[in-house]
Order: structure tokens, then sequence, then C-alpha cells
């Protein structure tokens, strides 16, 4: 499973060490030019870049039109399809606009599954894969059904626990295209990774700032993980220039994180 965690901007250059792949978040482009200067570059590097349209951090997904350009100009590997957060006929008919005003944009589509029910993902994800016919499917980490389905007094272990569970369920019950590749969007707790490293390799790629918040935080990871998560968009840090004691936390969390994916 390929891991990318969104740094600050005083960190890009090196996340390339620890990233691999880069993510970038739209709406950022807009702001800063050396923030999209990078990722153009990461291009040009022969790295793969997926580009998110910002809904996590603006709650709605990004201008459409705006977000065709910059897909344009930047060129990504893999780019993020406008989606509506928990709204199944709404990230359906937004897949279907975006794909019929915007069919010759480069790199590959990934369409994120919403919903507020396992039927309602069930529905978002077939419409995503048989009738859009997106080249990736993604999973987000904080569905409130997973909180329905799991209830827990630690809420971030509910996350957990429903995801996990989720994406089991829809494996079993064949709903899951293993010819396709699938990404999971986010983190509630590192821990949940240890659950994947078997059985499901038709996920191939992750992203979250988790570690990196957290050591902004000068939260370290303990070696069975976290048992909370701060609330906190790594957007909202983007310009935090870290000391060295922090760099430290970093590099341990960064560390600890990847042997949860990866075992090693």
């Amino acid at each position: 499973m390929k891991i990318s965690h969104e740094s600050p901007l005083c960190m890009l250059e090196r996340s390339r060490e620890y990233n691999d792949y880069d993510y970038a978040l739209v709406h950022l482009f807009e702001e800063n030019k050396e923030y999209y200067n990078f990722f153009k570059v990461s291009l040009k590097q022969g790295r793969d870049v997926i580009l998110d349209n910002s809904i996590f951090e603006l709650g709605t997904a990004f201008d459409s039109e705006r977000y065709a350009y910059w897909i344009k100009e930047l060129r990504p590997t893999e780019y993020i399809i406008p989606d509506v957060l928990e709204d199944t006929l709404g990230t359906m008919d937004n897949a279907l606009d975006f794909k019929e005003k915007y069919s010759d944009l480069p790199g590959k589509s990934i369409g994120v599954v919403q919903g507020k029910s396992y039927e309602d993902l069930v529905n978002c994800y077939q419409y995503l894969d048989k009738v859009i016919d997106v080249d990736k499917i993604a999973i987000s980490f904080d569905y409130s059904y997973y909180l329905e389905l799991c209830p827990h007094p630690n809420k971030w272990m509910a996350y957990v626990m429903g995801r996990v569970q989720t994406l089991t369920r829809l494996s079993e019950d064949g709903i899951i295209n293993e010819a396709k590749p699938h990404h999971l969007l986010g983190c509630a707790l590192p821990i949940e990774f240890l659950f994947y490293r078997e059985g499901f390799d038709w996920i191939e790629s992750l992203d979250t700032s988790n570690p990196i918040v957290h050591a902004l935080r000068n939260i370290t990871y303990e070696y069975g993980g976290l048992v909370s998560k701060q609330s906190v968009k790594l957007v909202d840090l983007l310009h935090t220039v870290p000391d060295d004691e922090q760099i430290a936390y970093m590099d341990w969390n960064i560390e600890l994180f990847r042997n949860y994916v990866t075992g090693e």
C-alpha cells in the first residue's frame, strides 16, 4: 500500500523522502504558487501525484470549472472527482455531470463513495464502478455510519472498526471490484492499518496527515498507536515551521505508521 502524508510547506521537499507519492489539495493552488510548483516538479521527476478536490478542507468540493482548469494545468497522475459528503445521490449526480462536461481531462479518475448507510455506500460504489467507470475507488475514514455500526465510547476507535468492518463486508458481499485499485482517505487512528496486511491487496494507496499533525502538536506514537486524535487539519498548519524536537517526533511517527501498514 502506497503511503502519502500531507506536510507543511517547509517540509515539502523533504516529504519526497518519506512519501511514496505526493498528495495535492487543489484549493491551495490558487493561494500559493510555491505549493503548486512542488507538485509540478514531482511529476517531472516521475513521481505520482493525486489531486484532491479539497472537500475535507472546504466542506464542499472545489468549484468544478476551476478544478478542471487545474487538472489540465497540472496533469496529475490521478484526480478525485467532486463528491458530496455523505450524500449518495449528490455524489452520483456530481460524478456524472463532471464526466460529461470534462471527458478529456488528463490523468486517471478517482471516485469517492459517499452515503449514510451500508445500502447507500453499496449503491454509490456500484454507480461509480459500473456507470461512471472510474479508474479507482476511494473510501473515507469518517462516515457517520461507522459510529452507528460500531458504537464505542472512543469515537476514534468506532471510526477505525467501522471502516474495517465495512470494507470487509463489501468484499464478502462481492461488491468490491478487485480489478480496480482502491484508496483510503484519511485515518482516525493508525492502528487501523494493521487489519489490512492480508486479504486487502486491492487497496493500493492511502493518504493521511496523522503522523505529521501529531508531531506538530508534540505528540509521539506509542507502539500501540494512539487512543485519541487531534482534530486539526494539516492545511491549518501549512505554514508551521517545526523545531528539531518536532522533526524528531515526525520521523518517529512516520516510521511507526509505516510499520502498522507494512509490518516492516
